[in-house]
């Protein structure tokens, strides 16, 4: 890939061996970018600085926050916001919505197997093992079927750009996927804070997240109402995604509730309401499936809704994302993604993996063992970047204390080669410099499956850190998808 000429503001940006969002060459709309570039460089250093620390006063002014829970409290945080934008080309967002449909339509296939003829697993395309004892694997869901196939109604698929600026799926988040409050947030405080910036660009909107997603839900929904009435169900205020919750339901237009809301009589679920009880028929629900119902999963809970399952199975209300997708978005399954897409769609991935060593398989945690100097390996059960070891940033007493962790317990890990994330120019106290990127596109699925323009780009703020994750210092960008 090539170089463009850049100047002004950006004179000294060296993006060294990486892929750069901005600054390398592409395919198509090669004068949106070079335009980007041109009013990037003619912006003040000062001016940008203030612009940007006008904007996170902002997010932390409209409560746009997330919850960091330690050992000791949980402290309230705004997402640090870059506002120099990363830039998606009309060609490449082709192929990352393509791959991302593919994935999702395989997803679904794959968990409407597992939890009917189990044929995948009869013809040994993927361990039965390791989905029927996977923790996330439901036996409840056991011959339930659900409205279009439809398992995972909300996606988001996690990308990483190699050196070479190939798009490859890092992760699948199948289950209660977060952060696309943020992507439509930082549109709107890049509209109000740069408006020169993005002055006849033709950047695709992302303000109709909300509509598709309620059309998604009412899609799902059982099909005795013409209007069904959806609701949101969040664990309540010191859920670390809370803001979310009240935000998705404000752009839905529908109730936020949480357990203690809802009941169930005669197998249908209702909605305590000033007026009485009123039915529910679909419920987008933000907690996990352990605490989904206390007759079926955790007694303990109480931020389900007893008997819930039972409507459930009766066909009398929809759940989104249904129980048991989890078992989709294990890092373990995750390796076999191409597999699973070759076998039900008979098609190659369109977004291929990551190289992924399964250490559960001898051969994989031999290598692993091998070269713990040069790979990443992951716990397939944590998320939000904990519990891995990037081997060559690790000491050598670090890998040692992973080694041992691997030939205890090979099954919780899987291994990954380390690989030279894109990066983004980024604002920082002194200057405009390269950061490591990734990006989550949002996929909603009904009846079909529609993907958010863009998507969360995340940023690893911290100099050569290649984490992005919000728990582990990472911020967060607009994503521009450039009109055809």
């Amino acid at each position: 890939m090539g170089e463009r000429g850049i100047g002004g503001l950006m004179a000294g940006y060296d993006r060294g061996a990486f892929f750069c969002e901005l600054t390398s060459q592409r395919t198509s709309n090669e004068t949106e970018i070079a335009t980007v570039l041109q009013r990037l460089g003619a912006l003040d250093f000062a001016d940008l600085s203030r612009r940007s620390a006008d904007a996170e006063r902002e997010l932390f002014n409209l409560g746009i926050t997330f919850t960091v829970y330690s050992e000791r409290d949980s402290i309230d945080r705004i997402l640090p916001f870059d506002v120099i934008p990363r830039v998606i080309t009309a060609d490449e967002w082709q192929a990352v919505e393509a791959g991302v449909i593919q994935r999702v339509q395989a997803i679904n296939l794959f968990l409407h197997d597992v939890y009917h003829g189990q044929k995948i697993l009869k013809d040994g395309v993927v361990p039965a093992e390791l989905v029927l004892g996977n923790p996330n694997y439901r036996p409840e869901m056991r011959d339930l079927d659900v409205a279009h196939g439809t398992y995972a109604h909300v996606a988001g698929i996690d990308l990483i750009r190699d050196e070479q600026g190939l798009f490859r799926v890092l992760e699948d988040n199948a289950r209660t996927p977060s952060g696309v409050s943020y992507v439509v947030e930082n549109r709107t405080l890049m509209m109000r804070a740069f408006p020169d910036l993005m002055a006849d660009l033709r950047i695709r909107a992302v303000d109709d997240y909300g509509i598709r997603l309620h059309a998604a839900m009412a899609s799902v929904a059982p099909k005795d109402k013409d209007d069904p009435q959806v609701v949101l169900l969040s664990p309540g205020i010191y859920n670390s995604a809370f803001f979310e919750h009240v935000f998705l339901a404000r752009e839905m237009g529908v109730p936020l509730v949480v357990g203690s809301d809802l009941v169930v009589d005669d197998d249908k679920v209702f909605m305590r309401t000033t007026g009485g009880l009123e039915r529910v028929h679909t419920i987008y629900r933000r907690l996990n499936d352990e605490f989904i119902d206390p007759e079926v999963f955790r007694p303990d809970s109480l931020l389900g809704v007893p008997g819930l399952m039972r409507a459930y199975r009766a066909g009398n209300v929809a759940l989104a994302n249904a129980p048991g997708t989890g078992v989709a978005d294990d890092k373990a399954v995750y390796a076999y993604m191409p597999r699973i897409i070759r076998y039900y769609l008979g098609e190659d991935a369109i977004l291929p993996n990551v190289e992924t060593f399964i250490c559960r398989e001898r051969e994989g945690l031999n290598y692993t063992l091998d070269r713990l100097d040069q790979l990443v390996v992951k716990p397939v059960g944590e998320s939000g970047g904990y519990g891995l070891l990037i081997g060559p940033k690790a000491t050598q007493a670090e890998r040692d204390e992973f080694r041992a962790k691997l030939q205890a317990d090979p099954g919780n890990y899987i291994s990954q080669p380390m690989i030279g994330l894109s990066v983004a120019p980024t604002l920082t106290t002194t200057s405009v410099a390269p950061r490591h990127v990734d990006l989550r596109p949002f996929a909603v699925t009904g009846q079909t499956t529609w993907v958010l323009p863009g998507g969360l780009t995340r940023v690893a703020l911290r100099e050569g850190s290649i984490v992005v994750n919000s728990s582990q210092g990472g911020g967060s960008k607009d994503s521009w998808v450039l009109g055809a």
